[in-house]
């Protein structure tokens, strides 16, 4: 199931059709698809073969595609591929229109005077355009289609980036404007931004200048392509492929058609003389070189190593650069103000080059604010969730001293050193302290403070995305220890369990902090739900604490440990109140043990589930194998084997779903876990989940006294099955040894097939084998390693 909208203005989409089988279109049409919407993906009739052929591919080819934008590839049968000569009448039925053909004005007018006749009289119409008039697209329709009409911008991929932008014209319904932001923000689980009808609207308009701005200074300063990307990446709090990366993965024509667009619609703009791809961008195309499509652009890949265009000699080198030692230096100060004025100050070719991308960024969204954005928060949240920076330029500008780095920028304007000599706007330099604080965000064109929307969707997030200096309601603290907190928020008796370590991993204090709490929780509250207040729901168990046991040789203490470890998962699944998982991101190994033992998971759609233990030389023993051979017999009394078939080899191989859609395909979720499409939802979700079901009379489940095993007969037929990886050399001995040891505890251990064991015996079983694999050297070394390099040993 999935978790349902709920909006005064609710806009009922049952089915929805795409128009345009592009990259964009099918995956627009995907992510519809993983949000349970049926969905039609139009496309021109095929020449030749099937005349729904162009879309038929494009579905096909969504299964290759990485990322993935099917969560699970299945769904891609549940995709209808049609084309406009055969299935128009398609159309009479669909409740959302999504046009996503190639950025031509033309073709997109004549699209919809085909498409008009045959819509209903209640559909929703949009282009997913990136940057061309909604009003002048709008003037195709018939008068009376015209107020459902709206720009709705997804940014690529679309099931991964959380911005759509929403343009409504001048006609639009508002009813349908607040109601597509609702589907949008729940059903879909975007982040929306109400954009003005400017060209390349909000995000596209500033992260392009942006990227345009990077690349002229690059020229300025003479620094090559990797020392640019070394530069504007994670040292800024923004993606690994930084500029140029990003760039060859968009691809060079790409960029170059965008930076067009800029310099057709927007010749006022004072810096438009800016506006024009650089000769080397052009050069590259003309060659063909269009970036990761075509093998090469900026960057190429010779062997395993990757090499980087030089400007200089007009070949490629061995990208290497690194930031110079001073500027390495400044980006570690965590004082952003501290850290401007040493940018500013320093001689360092790469200090100064930062300076000037950010003064320029900075300068060019202060003179637009007005015009592209109703307020400053939608300018950083459009940045933020479309280009995956931590902060937005606002808030970064901000940070770092508003009045401080204004006359800074002003300084640079009077010099002639900035792009444009356009002057700041007055409100700028009025002595404020920057765009966001208590009254909400700064309106240029309103001249006010504005707070956050007061749209009914939105109280669905009790901690939404937080924009600069935003504060939010941390609850009442019921208990704490030093590694968890249980709290509640209201006073509808749910408590809320968060652990208080990195990466929210397990250690003793947050075992025995989950247990007390939850005896707590059955004393004084209805429910309890588990959070983290950021990602990952858990990596799994503390290595670390575990391998100074075993190095230590204090197996009596690890064996204790271990039988904790079930101790909680038992505490979670016994409990008196329903315990409810809200899980987002990793649930590695003891996490994800911990939201099997839960009465129900929320999961997140982007939720990474798995017992991986095999890869560190160990396997689950929070209680996971006995609580798959506990649901494999409850399934199938008469023959729990075929049940067990379909999990063994996700826990003996580590895999991890890359969905909570596709964890529940792979048996690590249960068809009654509720998916949540936005993060930013999942507490609401996970809190009205918890307290439905103590408002049923919840009762946990009886203790398995009589639960029938594979047995030995399970164990062989798993056994004979890891034959054929050793003699293909696709496992090592000691892998062999941690997957027969798996199939051992899920078939129940060494008894006749059908035997009824009680769980403590499964639970047992799980402890002995792990506990033998940690004694040996070969799970040492393999611990070891994974927790100084992070990646897995194969020995």
């Amino acid at each position: 199931m999935t978790a349902a909208s709920t909006s005064s203005t609710a806009l009922r989409i049952r089915k929805a059709a795409v128009l345009g089988a592009g990259v964009m279109g099918a995956q627009i049409a995907a992510h519809l698809t993983n949000a349970g919407v049926e969905t039609v993906l139009f496309d021109l009739p095929a020449k030749e073969g099937p005349k729904s052929g162009i879309a038929i591919k494009a579905i096909e080819h969504l299964k290759k595609l990485s990322p993935a934008p099917l969560a699970d590839k299945n769904l891609a049968g549940a995709i209808i591929p049609a084309n406009y000569d055969e299935h128009l009448d398609h159309l009479k039925d669909v409740d959302l229109v999504i046009e996503a053909i190639a950025e031509r004005m033309d073709w997109k007018l004549d699209l919809y005077r085909k498409i008009a006749p045959h819509v209903s009289a209640t559909a929703v119409l949009a282009s997913n355009t990136s940057g061309l008039s909604i009003n002048g697209l709008a003037e195709a329709l018939p008068e009376e289609m015209r107020h459902r009409f709206t720009g709705v911008h997804f940014f690529n991929p679309p099931r991964y980036m959380h911005l759509v932008e929403v343009i409504p014209t001048r006609l639009t319904d508002p009813a349908v404007v607040d109601g597509l932001e609702a589907f949008l923000t729940t059903t879909v689980g975007k982040g929306v931004v109400i954009a003005k009808d400017t060209p390349n609207f909000i995000g596209n308009r500033i992260g392009v200048f942006s990227i345009l701005s990077t690349m002229y200074h690059t020229e300025q300063f003479k620094l090559g392509f990797d020392t640019v990307d070394a530069l504007t990446g994670p040292a800024l709090g923004r993606p690994k492929s930084a500029t140029y990366r990003t760039a060859d993965v968009v691809g060079l024509d790409t960029m170059a058609h965008v930076i067009k667009t800029m310099a057709d619609t927007l010749p006022e703009d004072p810096w438009h003389q800016y506006f024009k791809a650089p000769v080397w961008l052009t050069a590259l195309i003309e060659k063909g070189a269009l970036g990761q499509k075509t093998g090469g652009g900026f960057y190429k890949k010779i062997g395993k190593e990757i090499q980087v265009l030089d400007l200089a000699s007009e070949g490629f080198r061995t990208s290497e650069q690194k930031p110079s030692d001073e500027v390495a230096a400044i980006l570690a100060i965590k004082d952003p103000a501290e850290k401007f004025g040493k940018l500013r100050a320093s001689s360092d070719p790469q200090a100064q080059f930062l300076w000037a991308i950010f003064r320029d960024l900075f300068h060019y969204t202060a003179y637009h604010l007005a015009d592209i954005a109703d307020t400053a928060r939608d300018v950083d949240f459009a940045i933020r969730w479309g280009y995956g920076w931590k902060l937005g330029p606002f808030e970064t500008w901000q940070a770092a001293g508003w009045q401080q780095v204004a006359g800074w920028i002003a300084e640079d304007i009077a010099a002639g050193k900035a792009m444009s000599n356009a002057p700041l706007p007055a409100w700028v330099t009025d002595g404020r302290a920057g765009v966001h604080g208590k009254d909400g965000s700064w309106s240029a064109s309103a001249g006010q403070y504005k707070p956050r929307s007061n749209h009914p969707v939105y109280a669905r997030q009790l901690f939404p995305d937080p924009i600069l200096g935003e504060k939010f309601d941390q609850g009442t603290t019921v208990w704490e220890n030093e590694g968890v907190r249980l709290w509640t928020l209201g006073d509808d008796g749910v408590g809320i369990l968060s652990f208080k370590t990195k990466m929210n991993t397990v250690n003793d204090f947050v075992l025995d902090g989950v247990q007390q709490a939850i005896r707590i929780a059955e004393e004084k509250l209805k429910a309890v739900v588990i959070w983290q207040t950021g990602e990952p729901f858990s990596a799994g168990a503390d290595l670390k604490g575990a391998l100074g046991l075993l190095q230590a040789g204090k197996f009596d203490d690890f064996e204790k440990m271990v039988a904790n470890f079930q101790a909680t998962s038992m505490a979670i699944k016994f409990a008196l109140v329903p315990v409810v998982s809200a899980v987002r991101g990793m649930a590695f190994g003891g996490g994800c043990e911990f939201q099997m033992h839960s009465a129900r998971t929320v999961a997140a759609l982007e939720s990474y589930i798995g017992l991986v233990e095999a890869g560190v030389g160990l396997l689950p023993a929070g209680g996971g194998l006995h609580e798959l051979a506990v649901r494999a017999a409850k399934a199938n009394p008469a023959d729990p084997f075929e049940e067990l078939k379909k999990v063994f080899e996700t826990v003996a191989m580590a895999k991890v779903s890359s969905s909570a859609l596709e964890a529940k395909a792979m048996g690590l979720l249960r068809d009654s876990d509720v998916v949540v499409f936005n993060a930013y939802e999942l507490l609401y979700v996970a809190k009205k989940v918890a307290l439905g079901l103590s408002e049923q009379g919840y009762r946990p489940p009886m203790p398995g006294r009589a639960v029938p095993v594979a047995g030995d007969v399970g164990t062989a037929t798993f056994k004979a099955s890891l034959a054929n990886l050793q003699e293909g050399y696709f496992a090592s001995p000691h892998d062999i040894d941690i997957a027969s040891r798996i199939a051992d505890c899920l078939c129940g251990g060494a008894i006749e097939r059908g035997s009824p064991v009680d769980e403590a015996w499964l639970l047992a079983l799980e402890r002995k084998h792990f506990v033998a694999l940690a004694k040996t050297e070969k799970t040492q070394a393999r611990i070891a390693h994974t927790m100084s390099t992070g990646k897995p040993l194969r020995n």
